[in-house]
């Protein structure tokens, strides 16, 4: 990390901003991108962007425009500087930018919550599985000190500081996983339907199975150890206790939907993809890398570079990323 003060840093003044004379407050370009690390993974963050400007808590300032950046949870793009002199003029300044913000609170909380509830309300209800994501704008802010706001009207998450909670189902999948596919999907922006045909690789105890089976798809699924039975039982679900990596390809077919949560080193999980997508007969991806004691950053850019393909840590995920690949 670079320790020399930047005319961009957080704590830099600025000329050329714009001033509102009825609020005092000033704005002004920060020159930097501001990256959320996701919760417990900083230090995977700051070894994915290299040379920083400034950590704060779990926000990280690079100047510069953005780059992807998997192990942020969300990405303020554009961010500004905001100097106001009281709590209604933060929330006039915030309000001039756009309508939608969420608050990211790590410093003076009483005030931070006051500028909030000054700002036009955003739902926080969790989300009921299948839904769009949302398309409203959703800024991110958050207090610097008592009279200045770090604020970017446009980030990578639709959701509040890139949180995706959801209304769980508590009584039919046999573990939590599933929580990370739905909202994979729901990132993805399209699920299985019926007439579609889906491999679930590493599918014990079933929760992903499940998931796919609810959307009303077929599903293939693939491990040594058994299913849960309930999921077992279900209708559209063909059961192969084996070995993911044993298959090829030619012996699946053709599947619309390939997903993997099987635990494995990452490196024999690009092994898999790349067979797969030689050949051709997957046509959307949504795997899980599963790290062990150390964060395998080299095979995590091997999976961001394979065009066309996102990789992120999802909300749900631990200490894992999510690599995603569309149709083509």
């Amino acid at each position: 990390m670079d320790d020399t003060p930047s005319p961009n840093a957080p704590g830099a003044r600025h000329d050329g901003g714009r001033t509102d004379p009825a609020a005092g407050a000033v704005a002004a370009p920060l020159g930097q991108t501001v990256y959320l690390a996701a919760d417990g993974f900083l230090d995977e963050l700051l070894a994915e962007l290299g040379e920083v400007s400034s950590v704060d808590g779990r926000l990280v300032f690079v100047d510069g425009p953005a780059r992807p950046a998997a192990w942020a949870q969300n990405i303020w793009y554009d961010p500004v500087r905001i100097e106001f002199a009281s709590i209604k003029g933060g929330a006039k300044a915030l309000r001039g930018i756009q309508r939608n913000w969420a608050l990211w609170s790590q410093r003076h909380h009483r005030r931070a919550a006051l500028i909030q509830e000054n700002l036009p309300h955003v739902s926080a209800k969790p989300i009921v599985f299948p839904s769009p994501l949302p398309t409203a704008p959703l800024g991110s802010w958050t207090l610097l000190d008592e009279s200045t706001i770090i604020a970017a009207a446009r980030c990578s998450s639709p959701f509040r500081n890139g949180e995706a909670v959801f209304v769980e189902n508590r009584s039919v999948p046999p573990n939590r996983a599933y929580l990370k596919l739905w909202e994979a999907l729901t990132l993805f922006g399209e699920q299985p339907g019926p007439g579609d045909r889906c491999l679930d690789l590493g599918a014990c105890p079933g929760g992903w199975t499940w998931v796919l089976h609810d959307l009303g798809a077929s599903v293939v699924s693939v491990d040594k150890a058994p299913l849960d039975p309930a999921i077992a039982a279900l209708p559209r679900v063909e059961i192969r206790q084996e070995s993911a990596f044993g298959l090829k390809p030619a012996d699946i077919g053709a599947v619309d939907w390939l997903c993997c949560d099987v635990i494995c080193y990452p490196t024999r999980l690009l092994r898999l993809v790349r067979e797969w997508m030689d050949s051709g007969l997957a046509k959307r991806f949504i795997c899980t890398l599963k790290f062990q004691a150390e964060t395998d950053h080299e095979t995590a850019r091997a999976f961001a570079a394979i065009p066309g393909g996102r990789l992120l840590h999802l909300h749900q995920n631990k200490h894992e990323l999510t690599w995603m690949w569309p149709a083509a």
